[in-house]
């Protein structure tokens, strides 16, 4: 009798969670990137917005940016089916294909000026993983033919030049007529390794996503290779953390633990081997990435105030909340409840929510917070809109949470329910 309460209350959650994230979608990060964020004079989106709304129309434009827009704004539209998500989808491909795309060597760019003429041409692979996941996210929403044949063209771009048979993995950053540079950094903050956990995990998350639209032997070939690297060398020997760094041996060179991370690759891992459909293989996944969740929740997952906690270096504990760790661990949390039946992942979900509305959500400017402290009572600062500030990780959630929520009560198959292009 008590099982069947709990169950009917936990179904009654997620049906909240399920109306709550909709609206937040709806209602606040969609409206502010078709409306706000929209740079009226040169297309796309304005690279730059402050934390109280202040907009830097001169501002340099991002690849990264302007990807997740193309995503997130196709990904609405083929959820939730609306015209106006449509046009905006178009657009943004219309401007992505036209000024990020090299005309010359191929691959995308990494920053544009705010006219759109290229500013830093250098060809990360982590950015040319974005574009192919946007672009076949727009195929796969539209049906628009040019998308995925300009996501194919990039992905054998990657293919071609970053793809390392000798020691099995992605080179990090290229020149823009593909020579290899000797610094391959994202940011400032990262190592100069030849690899990273990053730049693996999203064409990971790409290739997943353009496998849903294309069969490809080779494409399948090298998204079960990324699969198999994450789970021999990415995640830690102990299983419970994913690592940064590594050189081109995948010699580990970096401690640091990153919770949101680790979390979003425990429900990465799960949609690509899914999508391969190989029973062994996905067995192994899933044991893999309930290892991951567990560690985020007993770890990472601030009990006291909810929320997840942003990163552990060594002995030192960062409790500040970024807004797209939070993101990633309410997906990450639903689809280990999904795989283990276990109550604690739907609370965790729930609480971490909780957190987000109260002390994330932006009332009054739109959009999210990029940072807030341990409780939530102050903010960090950051911009609204930025080369890494975007919507995908808070629409993405608020889709993702919509399809497994429909799935988890049987509404649709668990599979196809998901609104990401690899579920």
């Amino acid at each position: 009798m008590a099982g069947a309460k709990r169950a009917m209350t936990t179904d009654l959650a997620l049906r909240d969670l399920k109306a709550e994230m909709h609206a937040e979608l709806t209602r606040n990060i969609l409206p502010f990137w078709m409306n706000v964020a929209r740079d009226r004079r040169h297309g796309g989106v304005v690279g730059l917005i402050d934390e109280d709304g202040t907009p830097h129309p001169d501002a340099p434009k991002g690849v990264i940016l302007h990807a997740r827009v193309l995503w997130t704004f196709s990904a609405a539209y083929r959820r939730l089916g609306e015209e106006s998500l449509r046009r905006a989808a178009d657009a943004s491909a219309l401007h992505f294909v036209a000024n990020f795309v090299d005309p010359t060597f191929g691959g995308v760019f990494w920053m544009l000026d705010a006219r759109g003429r290229p500013m830093d041409e250098r060809k990360h692979v982590y950015a040319q993983a974005f574009a192919i996941y946007a672009l076949a996210e727009h195929f796969r929403a539209t049906g628009n033919p040019h998308s995925l044949d300009a996501a194919i063209a990039l992905f054998r771009l990657v293919e071609s030049h970053a793809f390392d048979a000798s020691h099995i993995g992605y080179e990090e950053c290229f020149s823009r007529p593909w020579t290899l540079l000797d610094d391959v950094r994202l940011s400032e903050r990262d190592l100069n390794e030849r690899r990273s956990m990053n730049t693996h995990l999203h064409l990971l998350e790409a290739y997943t996503t353009l496998h849903e639209v294309w069969a490809d032997a080779r494409l399948t070939e090298q998204l079960r290779t990324l699969v198999e690297l994450f789970l021999d060398h990415i995640i830690a020997r102990d299983g419970d953390h994913v690592v940064g760094f590594f050189t081109e041996r995948w010699e580990p060179r970096s401690a640091k633990n990153s919770f949101g991370h680790d979390i979003e690759t425990s429900w990465l891992l799960l949609e690509a081997a899914h999508a391969l459909g190989d029973a062994a293989l996905t067995e192994r996944v899933r044991a893999a990435a309930m290892c991951l969740g567990e560690a985020v929740l007993e770890r990472g997952l601030d009990t006291e105030h909810g929320g997840l906690f942003n990163e552990r270096d060594g002995a030192v504990l960062d409790t500040d909340k970024e807004w797209w760790p939070q993101a990633e661990a309410i997906v990450g949390f639903l689809a280990a409840y999904r795989e283990s039946s276990d109550e604690r992942y739907v609370d965790a979900a729930l609480s971490t929510w909780r957190f987000v509305e109260r002390h994330i959500v932006d009332r009054r400017n739109g959009e999210w917070l990029r940072r807030v402290s341990r409780s939530g009572d102050r903010t960090r600062g950051g911009e609204k809109i930025g080369p890494w500030k975007c919507p995908y990780h808070d629409g993405r959630a608020c889709l993702e949470v919509m399809g497994r929520v429909d799935a988890l009560l049987g509404r649709a198959p668990s599979r196809a329910a998901a609104t990401s292009s690899h579920t």
